[in-house]
């Protein structure tokens, strides 16, 4: 019988905070009017609007003019993409970097623009999951348009080094972004300081609703709009604003970034003792640098067993976690991530990710070190591939 429940997939999405849904509430019933509109209660979802790209501007090291409001980190992601590249193909700026491991925002973006003429370099990335800044220089070229690399790997968890590939990037002239979706509130972010000209993020991944994200892009860089229409977004994103949305990532981002050093310190000790423990299991590997990733991310793969199986069965003793991106979740193929850092695919299928929040607590530890190996051998029994550590 169950006794105990985890959340352990906090890198699929996070439950609203108390403080950002009261925040949003009186957007939804009280001050509900059209931030465009030119009457009281549309003039105050305005200033509303104003206020949160101002707060979210100083968290990330921006101007507020620098800040758009998208529908999430997909969003984000394309519009960066595609939006650059249609500004400089008239350039004949025609080719894209990006590398192996990105999330599907990114990859299903570039190779959309591949049917449309475009040309991609999709850099590989080491065993331990980490991109070389070397190979980023080496893959640029006269026509490059764009360079876009992860800031933190959405399965492994692994930091990548932004700042030196942004740099190499502003040295020959190269436009750089980053999907920071998984990186908010885990790592110190600041755009100037790290080379960033453009970023992503998406609320839901740190306490904000879901259907709100924010695109950061640097004064001075033209990018074509996605979405037409109004003249919302200083003309560049069309849409009646989700004023309640827009309050809640500016009030979760303010949150997340005032907490960075305090989370790190707590969860760290319990990420690292979750991967000791887990690793005690015969036939299991750690996914991605054992150093540098974010202090709630582990992911594994055990021998002998089916990771949706090992999913299902966990879920049925109170864990909820994952076995890859919840945004490919049910796909047949392995996961594009584990493959790309060199894993076969039977190895790649029997991956295990938990990502813990900020409540995670030594019960919560014990818990899932007690659950995890009796699930993995409930099913090593039961599987034809097993024999007693044989394959």
């Amino acid at each position: 019988m169950q006794t105990h429940s985890v959340y352990a997939d906090y890198s699929a999405t996070t439950p609203v905070s108390q403080e950002v849904l009261q925040a949003m509430l009186p957007y939804f019933t009280e001050s509900f009017g059209n931030a465009s509109s030119i009457y009281q209660i549309g003039r105050k979802n305005e200033a509303a609007i104003l206020n949160a790209r101002a707060n979210i501007a100083q968290c990330l090291g921006a101007d507020p003019k620098e800040i758009y409001f998208t529908s999430g980190g997909s969003e984000s992601d394309n519009w960066a993409i595609k939006g650059a590249v249609d500004a400089l193909k008239m350039q004949r700026k025609r080719h894209i970097i990006t590398t192996a491991f990105e999330h599907h925002a990114v990859l299903n973006t570039c190779q959309f623009l591949e049917n449309h003429g475009f040309e991609v370099t999709y850099l590989p990335v080491s065993s331990n999951g980490m991109v070389n800044p070397q190979d980023v220089e080496k893959a640029i070229r006269s026509d490059t348009a764009i360079v876009s690399v992860m800031c933190v790997n959405n399965e492994i968890g692994t930091i990548q080094p932004i700042s030196q590939i942004g740099e190499i990037c502003h040295e020959h002239s190269v436009l750089f972004h980053t999907d920071a979706v998984q990186a908010i509130g885990n790592i110190e972010i600041d755009v100037k300081q790290q080379n960033i000209d453009m970023l992503s993020i998406s609320g839901h991944k740190f306490h904000a609703p879901k259907g709100i994200g924010v695109l950061y892009v640097r004064n001075g860089i033209n990018i074509s709009n996605l979405i037409h229409g109004g003249g919302q977004e200083m003309g560049k994103r069309a849409g009646t604003e989700n004023t309640a949305g827009i309050v809640g990532i500016s009030k979760a981002l303010e949150i997340a970034v005032s907490h960075i050093a305090e989370k790190n310190e707590r969860l760290t000790p319990f990420r690292n003792r979750l991967i000791e423990g887990l690793l005690q299991i015969k036939g299991t590997r750690l996914n991605g640098d054992r150093i540098q990733r974010v202090c709630n991310n582990v992911n594994i793969s055990i021998e002998g067993i089916e990771g949706e199986s090992l999913i299902l069965l966990l879920d049925m003793q109170g864990i909820q976690a994952s076995s890859g991106s919840a945004c490919s979740a049910g796909s047949l193929e392995p996961s594009h991530v584990l493959t790309a850092i060199g894993l076969e695919r039977e190895s790649a299928h029997s991956s295990l990710r938990l990502t813990f929040g900020e409540n995670f607590n030594e019960t919560d530890l014990q818990y899932i070190l007690k659950v995890v190996p009796e699930c993995v051998e409930k099913l090593r029994n039961i599987s034809p591939l097993w024999k007693g550590g044989q394959k």
